[in-house]
């Protein structure tokens, strides 16, 4: 199987899709400060990629407690499972281990904009209304923050289906389903929400770019940023292609939901960007072809 990778980077529009510890009645976001002195938050790659295989359906991988930890079954194979197929795996057996790395890899999703310290105040005031002498208000404050984001995600094509643990290749024996799984992701990826406290975020690309490449590489992650409020750095991403394309490693693609952005139309002449819908349909078709071509 020829050694490639896809890599595509995603910006969308969220807001409070990611709490972390919080502290009394304070729920906090997942955070992280730079050294221009602002704070940017940020929903995990673990967030991430549970919200994705919850999409899919992918969250039935047998499980057992190994000591205090709960692990996958020791008789869980990637031929059965997509989830750990593509997310890796550690089992244990005695003394007897396994471990397979991830093919595919997700990094954090950060914001774009800075978090600016807003809160949201909130009671259960409906609930205490209906008890006797109307008692038990339980008031708590959430951070809330409405902004872009930009994440990123690598896929090694030719180890999909591929482990040597257990000795299973379905590269040779069922490349169909090799290929099906990243169709698969690729939709989960287009279609990205996630449920957080009774509420649905959207995380629909707004903005992605990637390819098939010779060089597995995430050309992409940290090169989206906005220059202005919802205005996308073009020389930055130019810079990146022409790295790219001087070298002939590969076809990008780009996908944009122009109305997003202050400069859409410079997105769409600079960058000869297409819609979302067509960009993935782009990238579907280069993995059909890559799997049918091995």
């Amino acid at each position: 199987m020829e050694n490639k990778g896809l890599t595509l980077s995603i910006i969308f529009e969220a807001d409070s899709a990611n709490y972390g510890e919080g502290y009394g009645n304070i729920s906090a976001l997942k955070r992280i400060s730079r050294a221009d002195g602002n704070s940017y938050t940020y929903i995990s790659r673990q967030a991430l990629i549970y919200s994705l295989k919850n999409n899919l359906g992918w969250l039935d991988t047998e499980t057992a407690p190994q000591g205090k930890v709960a692990q996958y079954t020791w008789d869980s194979n990637i031929k059965e499972s997509p989830e750990i197929d593509l997310f890796g795996y550690m089992k244990t057996k005695g003394s007897d281990s396994k471990i397979r790395a991830a093919v595919v890899r997700f990094s954090n999703a950060i914001s774009l904009e800075n978090y600016s310290g807003d809160m949201e105040f909130g009671t259960n005031l409906s609930l205490a209304n209906r008890t006797p002498d109307k008692k038990g208000l339980l008031p708590y404050n959430a951070e809330i923050h409405k902004s872009y984001y930009a994440y990123t995600v690598t896929v090694d094509l030719d180890l999909v289906g591929v482990d040597k643990n257990d000795g299973i290749n379905l590269q040779k024996d069922n490349i169909q389903e090799c290929k099906d799984r990243i169709i698969k992701l690729l939709e989960g990826i287009e279609f990205l929400h996630r449920e957080i406290k009774a509420d649905s975020k959207n995380m629909n690309p707004i903005f992605a770019i990637g390819g098939i490449y010779n060089i597995k590489n995430p050309f992409f992650a940290n090169r989206l940023e906005l220059s202005e409020y919802k205005k996308l750095n073009i020389s930055l991403i130019k810079e990146i292609l022409d790295s790219i394309n001087s070298k002939d490693m590969g076809k990008t693609y780009i996908g944009c939901l122009l109305e997003k952005f202050s400069n859409g139309n410079e997105i769409k002449s600079e960058l000869k960007s297409e819609s979302i819908v067509n960009f993935f349909n782009k990238l579907r078709e280069e993995v059909n072809n890559y799997y049918a071509s091995n």
